[in-house]
């Protein structure tokens, strides 16, 4: 496959590169650029960060999951690339030697791509930012005080306009042929898709790039889908948010915060910003993980999902699109090309629970919205990750609710019901005794939330 990029302003044009090598190889292996480190190769610690800049901007970026096709047209700004032509130090690399914040140094360059990658774009929410950065030795204090020492230093000259001159993507001449492409519009990947069935399809590579470098597979034919503008992008309407498959849940993140704050908050949680820069909503549906974060939310709140094979397109509710454990309803060609949520008052609320608070798989993923007419519940909609093997709606608890009083005695009979719904399974991350009983209080904290009481251990004072 040939790709064109530019790597700290040198253009580099490949022919006949592996589609699954991944960014972190090629600098490491064919470049010598190991300042780019690699740690747990999946994507969780962010000694391997890189900044990827396109005309959306500059993002930071995990390069051990990142495979090269994905950067075709782009540039990559590694550690090695952040000093001026003069050799200056960047404003983060000079902070971190005056407030200490390296000792073995491993982890060191890709916070430093991190802060760098905020520090152009004018964020400020260092913890944040650096969540998907982990330290075994130096400690977080000295690197946040680091941090903060870049605010209102300028950014350097050499990386003001990074979306100037970006080079022209390879094109692949003949997309129904090659059993690697980058299709440019969906009608492609259509195409393309309908006579390849059983092919990968590549969106942020948050989830197949482990099954590349945890699980060694051999991915077959893959389409890589980062062209497909028509896939990208948020159509805010009036009565629908409707988010385009190959959308980043950095994107959806943003725009649902105005309408539904905690969903955005439990978004931040999930994945770091390299995580959430890379990972889209139809890739996190697609791979029907019982444990994936957004399904709940978005089941909560009636989300719709919209699907396409060749010409046809079908749409259903996304709850229906999850039938049993590593399946779903999606035939063989057929991709997600959109999710919409309707408008509606808010009464989400999200709780997400992990053995981290960041960065972490759930143990448990509740999403609750119950809706009143005065003092009487009409709607409930409780949805569960991690409770089964598909994310799935808590239909007894649901029914024991429909037309009484929103009060304890109503939730908490809710509560009882709640153990018809689920037989859940015990495992490393927590036993099916304990996810019952938490999945039970999520109901219980909805309820105190909602009448007004404190709830989150993270802002109670005294």
């Amino acid at each position: 496959m040939d790709i064109t990029f530019l790597l700290n302003e040198e253009v580099v044009s490949l022919t006949g590169v592996s589609p699954t090598t991944t960014l972190l190889d090629w600098l490491r292996e064919a470049r010598g650029l190991t300042g780019t480190k690699e740690g747990c190769n999946e994507g969780d610690c962010g000694a391997c960060t890189v900044m990827i800049t396109d005309e959306g901007g500059s993002r930071a970026l995990n390069g051990c999951i990142l495979f090269l096709p994905q950067i075709n047209g782009k540039r990559v700004t590694t550690i090695e690339g952040l000093a001026a032509p003069d050799g200056a130090m960047h404003p983060a690399q000079e902070a971190m030697v005056e407030h200490h914040g390296s000792q073995c140094g491993f982890c060191t360059p890709g916070f430093v791509v991190s802060m760098a990658t905020a520090h152009l774009n004018g964020a400020r929410d260092h913890d944040v930012q650096l969540a998907g950065n982990l330290c075994r030795c130096t400690g977080y204090a000295p690197i946040i005080r680091a941090a903060e020492a870049t605010e209102g230093t300028p950014v350097p000259e050499h990386l003001r306009d990074l979306r100037g001159g970006l080079p022209q993507a390879e094109e692949v001449a003949d997309a129904l042929a090659a059993n690697v492409v980058q299709p440019s519009s969906a009608d492609e990947l259509a195409m393309w898709f309908e006579a390849h069935q059983e092919a990968t399809l590549v969106a942020g590579a948050t989830d197949v790039g482990l099954w590349v470098t945890k699980q060694f597979r051999d991915l077959g034919d893959v389409a890589f889908l980062g062209r497909c503008a028509d896939l990208r992008g948020v159509e805010d309407g009036a009565d629908t948010i409707r988010f385009g498959a190959m959308t980043t849940m950095t994107d959806v993140e943003a725009a649902i915060a105005p309408y539904h704050p905690s969903f955005a908050a439990m978004i931040r949680r999930y994945g770091s910003v390299q995580v959430r820069n890379a990972a889209t909503i139809g890739g996190n549906i697609a791979n029907g993980s019982p444990i994936g974060d957004g399904p709940p939310a978005l089941i909560a709140l009636g989300a719709r999902l919209h699907l396409r094979k060749g010409d046809a397109r079908r749409e259903i509710a996304l709850e229906d699109f999850f039938l049993d454990y590593g399946k779903q309803d999606r035939a063989p060609g057929e991709f997600v090309e959109a999710v919409s949520v309707p408008k509606q008052d808010d009464t989400l609320r999200c709780y997400k629970l992990s053995k981290r608070f960041d960065q972490d798989i759930s143990a448990v993923c509740g999403c609750l919205s119950i809706i009143r007419e005065g003092d009487t519940i009409t709607e409930a909609r409780l949805a569960y990750g991690g409770m089964a093997g598909i994310p799935k709606r808590a239909a007894a608890a649901e029914a024991a609710m429909i037309g009484q009083p929103f009060s304890e005695g109503t939730i908490r009979a809710a509560m009882a019901a709640m153990a018809d719904d689920f037989a859940p399974l015990s495992d490393m991350r927590a036993s099916a005794g304990y996810r019952l009983e938490t999945a039970q209080n999520m109901l219980l904290r909805y309820l105190h939330e909602m009448q007004g009481h404190q709830t989150n251990v993270q802002e109670v004072s005294l």
